[in-house]
């Protein structure tokens, strides 16, 4: 179900007013676990299912690390953490594993290859294995704020932080130790109206505006019609799938999180302007935020992260990242993305700890060091673009031998127009603690009025998200 449909709309609005209904304030929770079944079964009935098989998973072990024999903590959260990760290869990867290690003609093969991708399925495997780590460590708050006493309660609490709509599909990916605190009775006069009004009318534009419109575009880069495109057109089709891409999941993620504070929950800011980073390091920390963190907490800092000297430091950020690539897709093209992030980000720290004078200090050195920060991103994007590695070689020899042919200036042009509201946003944001920010601050409803008025006279064509396939 997505969020830009008609029948979401009123899924929101029949749970909004049986949420703050005072006689029903003791089953707020029950609620929204039923929508968001509902909000879930909606594409793939079947799959729910496995959502609550997960969810059950879980429910148990977490309880029974906090409640049960303490000399078995270790053991039950890893056998979850285990259980998690089977089922998240056996849906996500045995396609993979059957066209590299099998011969995808036989039964085996073909029955592995053909095995559906339950949509949703890498965020709730992540929020499961972060909630059976958070109460087997107890590093970050009390395990009884996140296991509660009662069995019963904490199934039901657990059901609701996997299944959660806003966050249910394609994140942000929550953690147990920020999100169960939170969970208590909720009263209408607590909602954040400005806040949630901001990030959705934010987040529907950057979807229904830029992302929709930019995809009738970008979707020219498939085998084979980018072949006979010229240089300069490739380029700017690369550039647009650039700011789709932020566009799309930036704008999911302002979704969910203005409908979050509409049943006033609270979720991580998932992206913080990405594309003014000066630095690799910067960009991780303000690109996929809930990811980037869930994997520096639960796999980087595991690993050893800086603690077991230069060598092992690199290799760490190197296996983090391939295999934060891995999660995206099952395709090795998805691998080899983040393999070439974690180089990029060890080549980064290597000459930033060996070169004393390697932090610029004017504002033109940084801001070419910030282009060279984007357009390296941006042609890593070509292995979401396509995910056949040999597909990526020939968009690389057109931009090459391409040169002399023709420009389509009408793909210029709209990519110009639709991509320059997500360049202003940026900008804006560089404005912050400058003179000139008190006056668009005054102003800001001119915006946001804009913005509701392109939402509703030019959105584009209705399409599933990005993330939505991983």
């Amino acid at each position: 179900m997505l969020f830009n449909s008609f029948i979401f709309i009123a899924l929101l609005a029949v749970t909004f007013i049986l949420y703050y209904i005072p006689k029903l304030r003791k089953i707020q929770i029950p609620i929204l676990i039923i929508a968001s079944l509902i909000f879930y079964a909606y594409d793939q009935p079947g799959f729910v299912l496995l959502l609550l098989f997960s969810a059950g998973i879980n429910i148990l072990t977490s309880y029974y690390i906090v409640y049960g024999n303490k000399k078995r903590k270790k053991t039950l959260a890893l056998t979850g953490v285990v259980i998690n990760l089977c089922g998240l290869a056996f849906f996500k990867y045995s396609s993979l594993f059957s066209e590299t290690f099998l011969n995808p003609s036989d039964s085996i093969g073909n029955f592995l290859l053909h095995i559906p991708l339950p949509i949703g399925i890498s965020f709730f495997t992540f929020e499961g294995i972060s909630l059976l780590i958070d109460v087997w460590k107890e590093k970050y708050v009390d395990n009884k704020k996140i296991a509660n006493k009662s069995l019963f309660k904490h199934a039901q609490h657990t059901l609701f932080f996997i299944s959660f709509f806003p966050h249910l599909i394609a994140g942000p990916i929550l953690k147990a130790h920020d999100f169960f605190p939170q969970i208590e009775q909720k009263y209408f006069k607590d909602i954040q109206w400005t806040s949630a009004f901001r990030s959705l009318v934010t987040g529907y534009f950057l979807k229904m505006v830029i992302a929709d419109n930019l995809k009738d575009f970008t979707g020219w880069v498939s085998y084979p019609m980018f072949e006979n495109l010229s240089t300069l057109t490739l380029l700017m089709l690369l550039f647009g799938y650039s700011i789709q891409i932020f566009a799309d999941f930036a704008g999911y993620s302002l979704i969910a999180i203005g409908l979050a504070k509409l049943f006033v929950y609270n979720f991580n800011i998932n992206f913080n302007f990405p594309y003014i980073s000066t630095s690799f390091k910067e960009f991780w920390k303000r690109w996929h935020i809930s990811l980037s963190s869930f994997l520096m907490e639960y796999l980087y800092f595991p690993l050893g992260g800086n603690r077991k000297g230069k060598v092992r430091t690199y290799m760490n950020l190197i296996i983090t990242m391939t295999l934060g690539g891995l999660w995206h897709g099952a395709a090795w093209s998805y691998a080899l993305w983040g393999l070439m992030h974690g180089l990029v980000l060890a080549i980064e720290r290597f000459f930033t700890h060996n070169s004393p004078n390697n932090n610029p200090s004017s504002n033109i050195a940084l801001f070419f060091r910030g282009v060279f920060v984007f357009i390296t991103v941006s042609f890593f994007w070509l292995f979401f673009m396509l995910p056949d590695i040999n597909h990526v070689f020939a968009f690389l020899e057109a931009l090459l031998y391409n040169v002399s042919k023709d420009n389509y200036l009408p793909f210029v042009a709209f990519i110009l127009i639709y991509t320059s509201p997500v360049i202003i946003y940026h900008i804006f944001y560089l404005c912050k603690g400058k003179p000139i920010w008190n006056k668009i601050n005054k102003i800001e409803y001119i915006f946001y009025a804009i913005m509701l008025f392109l939402i509703a006279t030019n959105s584009g064509p209705t399409k599933s998200f990005i993330y939505f396939q991983f």
